[in-house]
């Protein structure tokens, strides 16, 4: 299961304070009587406060969140801010046994090993490895096709091909939500078909309403905006209403509320958040003239800019961590895709195993250890 600070921390507090204070008293030549009444009163003070707690939400709000911190390291050579580094090898490969030449390619992909990444570790996860690291876990996962499709990666990393070939149908139900309970771990994951922006947001309010989060929440939105709104400035406007919707979840969120990038550790409460990057789209073959004309180079690259500039990243003022897609879309190239933006498999399969990579660092695990 995610691992997350537990609230010991308090309890030791207030022994040092109960222990601590007296002593302190006595270093300016109390009397003694004087001392034990000071102590005592502390004590009860301390203990009468621990059980009211419950009675006052916003003392019991904050302590919860304490019980379930999670430290995010921001500086730019910690291996989080390296899980994406991430390298290809597209091979061809004869597949037609006629003689006619029909090429198809092997995708293998790994994470670099030159550089600051090397010394990471990186792997990717078995089928027991993933079972043990989501246990009990809920998950969420929101957007578009490209999320879909992320949702089928990280289910066929669980599941056995017999199960997978069954919930298919479902899972590809178009424009719908779709979620599954994996009895056997207590896994419950929720796909949410949230194309726009202001779907994400939506979403984000009915989690604090409910009072309900997921232990891990991944999203993202932007290619039907392109596609339907295609206007750079409107996008972001509601990526940085997502982004206050966001922070507002988090009971430590004025230290994100700030200009640049987060420096430093910075303790945010569960859940583990995560951006879904948009794909690298190549135009020649997007297979629409409404799409060609649209989703041109042009207008991807100002709704990128604009993500950039949101401060939603954590690498740039935000909380949440980007799976980059574009870059991995990017790297595979145009082998990986029939339609110029949906890429192959093995480019989901990256992205599933980056968070899994970014779940175990967040959480303070190793394979070793689930």
């Amino acid at each position: 299961m995610l691992i997350m600070l537990g609230g010991i921390q308090i309890g030791v507090l207030a022994a040092c304070v109960v222990l601590f204070v007296p002593m302190g008293m006595a270093g300016y030549h109390l009397s003694r009587n004087r001392m034990l009444f000071f102590g005592g009163a502390l004590f009860i003070t301390l203990a009468v406060g621990v059980h009211l707690t419950p009675y006052f939400p916003s003392v019991s709000d904050f302590v919860s969140s304490v019980k379930s911190v999670v430290v995010y390291d921001n500086r730019e050579d910690s291996c989080i801010n390296l899980v994406n580094e991430v390298v290809w090898d597209v091979k061809p490969r004869v597949i037609s046994s006629e003689g006619d030449g029909t090429v198809d390619y092997d995708k293998i992909w790994d994470w670099s090993r030159n550089g600051k990444a090397k010394g990471c570790d990186f792997e990717k996860l078995g089928r027991g490895d993933v079972k043990d690291l989501l246990n009990g876990s809920w998950i969420v996962v929101a957007g578009d096709s490209q999320a879909r499709l992320t949702v089928q990666s990280l289910l066929s990393l669980i599941l056995d091909e017999k199960r997978m070939a069954m919930i298919m149908g479902d899972l590809y139900k178009k424009h719908s939500d779709y979620e599954i309970v994996v009895d056997e771990i207590g896994m419950k994951l929720d796909f949410v078909w949230a194309p726009y922006v202001v779907n994400l947001t939506s979403l984000m309010m009915g989690f604090k309403k409910n009072r309900t989060y997921p232990d891990v929440l991944v999203m993202g939105a932007g290619l039907w905006h392109m596609l339907h709104v295609n206007n750079a400035s409107d996008y972001d406007v509601a990526l940085e209403n997502l982004r206050s919707s966001v922070v507002s979840l988090l009971p430590f969120s004025s230290e994100l509320d700030m200009d640049g990038p987060v420096t430093g550790s910075v303790s945010v409460r569960s859940p583990h958040l995560f951006w879904l990057g948009m794909p690298i789209l190549i135009n020649g073959m997007l297979n629409t003239e409404e799409k060609r004309e649209k989703m041109n180079d042009e207008m991807w690259h100002a709704y990128d800019s604009v993500l950039h500039n949101s401060r939603l990243l954590r690498r740039y003022g935000g909380p949440l961590l980007l799976l980059d897609i574009q870059s991995l879309s990017w790297n595979c190239g145009p082998r990986c895709t029939i339609d110029g933006m949906h890429y192959d498999g093995a480019v989901y399969e990256a992205a599933v195993h980056i968070l899994l990579n970014a779940l175990l660092i967040e959480s303070h695990q190793k394979l070793g250890s689930l």
